[in-house]
Formats: structure tokens, sequence, C-alpha cells
């Protein structure tokens, strides 16, 4: 009996460390672009896009804590980021080409739908990717990144979030890329052991294409002719369930512009907000933003 026992407890141990096996380089085909992402653990899928500047491993604290929660994380690397493809002109970084790239990743992993996640221009794609492809999203959580509609409201309306996105307008300037540097990018890096990563990860990045995004989707116009690129849904009702996190030091968004995301989503809708996190919140208030997401989507599984 003793060795029954003991081989039971062998096998659950081998079935636990393959669940949480060293993360696995993968790629996926959006058409001619390659997207590089990493994958860990065994379960249901999630997708976890990150945002300006970035890579996939800023996911790698919330992605150790899904895995042990029983789920399949799967990590990009945005377009024109690190190991993936970089198409050259600001047109390869259209909406429905970066949602098309969710659509590739979520099809290369063999699942229909997703729980996706993101932060900064990671969540504008993933409300992007709920709003046109609400197929293939069956959770969404956004880190920082209002509703469009919202987002729309503000730059329309409020002038600290006008002052705020002026960093936006000098990134859609012709020739911006040349003023920036991997260790410039990596700055905001306050991890040591993961900060090297970075700079290198960056130095693999086409700085070029990090500011099309900027070029191809960021609102148009100032004040009440702000307009948002006709790529750019914001009307298209959110299906979903949606969790809203928010670092209200953010000075690049206000949280004002969260205000009535619930007027569109017809799913349940949770907003929450750290007060002493800025706008690397999944950084900032790290713990706290693991186990908010673990939380909320275990009671939704």
């Amino acid at each position: 009996m003793i060795r029954t026992a003991v081989l039971a407890l062998a096998a659950a141990f081998a079935l636990s460390s393959a669940a949480w096996a060293a993360p696995q380089d993968r790629y996926a085909a959006n058409g001619a672009v390659k997207i590089h992402y990493v994958v860990e653990g065994e379960g249901p899928l999630v997708v976890l896009l990150h945002g300006f500047p970035d890579y996939w491993a800023t996911w790698k604290p919330l992605m150790a804590e899904l895995n042990r929660a029983g789920w399949r994380t799967a990590a990009l690397d945005l377009r024109g980021y690190n190991l993936s493809d970089k198409p050259d002109g600001v047109a390869a970084y259209a909406m429905p080409n970066l949602i098309g790239d969710v659509a590739a990743v979520i099809a290369a992993e063999g699942a229909k739908d997703a729980v996706v996640i993101g932060h900064d221009w990671g969540a504008a794609i993933a409300w992007q990717v709920a709003m046109n492809r609400p197929d293939l999203v069956n959770r969404l959580v956004i880190l920082s990144v209002p509703h469009p509609a919202g987002f729309a409201r503000e730059m329309a309306t409020n002038a600290e979030q006008q002052k705020n996105s002026q960093y936006a307008r000098n990134f859609q300037q012709p020739g911006f890329e040349k003023t920036l540097t991997a260790e410039g990018l990596a700055g905001w890096v306050k991890d040591a052991a993961e900060k090297p990563g970075y700079v290198e990860a960056f130095k693999r990045s086409d700085f070029a294409a990090m500011l099309n995004y900027y070029r191809a989707n960021y609102p148009s116009g100032t004040g009440a002719a702000t307009a948002a690129p006709p790529s750019m849904a914001t009307a298209a009702r959110i299906k979903a369930p949606t969790l809203v996190i928010h670092g209200m030091k953010d000075t690049a968004l206000n949280a004002a512009g969260h205000a009535g995301t619930w007027d569109h989503v017809d799913a349940d809708t949770t907003i929450v907000m750290f007060p002493q996190a800025a706008h690397f919140v999944q950084h900032d208030a790290k713990d706290q933003v693991n186990r908010t997401v673990k939380g909320w989507l275990a009671a939704r599984r």
C-alpha cells in the first residue's frame, strides 16, 4: 500500500510538473505575418496582450498565477515587437490586422475562443476583438484603457486628458522613432532582474512599428473635433463579462474615462481602481492585480 501511495504521489507530481512546465515559444501566422507567443500551463485558453513599450514577459507573474489555477496562458509579442514579424508601413498596424493577430493565435492553439487580457495597446486591441469578433472572447480583462466610447468622450471634452495625450501626438510625428533607444524605452521597468530582458527585446523590436500603432489607430483632431479612426469601433456592444482594472496614478489615461463602461457591456461589468498604482498597473500593484484577475475568472469559470 505504501508503494501504491508513493506511485500515486509521483504520478500526481508528474502531471503537476507537466502543467507547470517551462514556457514554450510558438508562432502563429496571420497571412504573411508571423506572431511570436509564449504558452504555459494546461486548461482553458487565456490570451495576453502587452502594450507600449513592452513585450510578452510583462505577463510572467500573472501567467504563473493562472497556470497554477488551471488555465493555459498564451502571451503575445505584438507585431513589431521582439520576436514577432515587423511589417513596414503604417497600414500594417491598423486595427483589423491586430485583431487578426489575436485570432491567429487562438486558432493556432486549437481553441474557438479565449479569455482575452490586455494592457495599454493590448487593452485597446482587446476591446476591439471583443467588439468586432465577439465569437473569440468568452471573458474580457482590460488594464488601464477605457472603453473606446469613454476614451473618445474624454478626448473631446476633458482638457486634462487632452493634455495627457500630448505624448501620443508626439509619437504620431514622422521620424519621432529616431529619438528612441532600447534603454530609454525600458526606463519604466523597476525589476532589476527583468530589465536586461526588456532592453534586449526592444533591441530586437522596430521603433517605427511601435509608433505606427499611434499613427494608425489613435484618435485624430483636438477638442470637439476629436474623431476615432474608421478602423476603431466605438458603438458595438461587448457581449462577454468584463473586468476593468486601473491605476489611479496613471498620467496617460485618466480614470474618468471608465465612467459609463457598463452602458456598453451586455454582461456583468466589474471596475477595480488601485489608488497607488500608475500606468503599468500589472507591476505597480502586481499581487493585487493577480489576485483580482484569478478570483474574477474563478467566479465565472
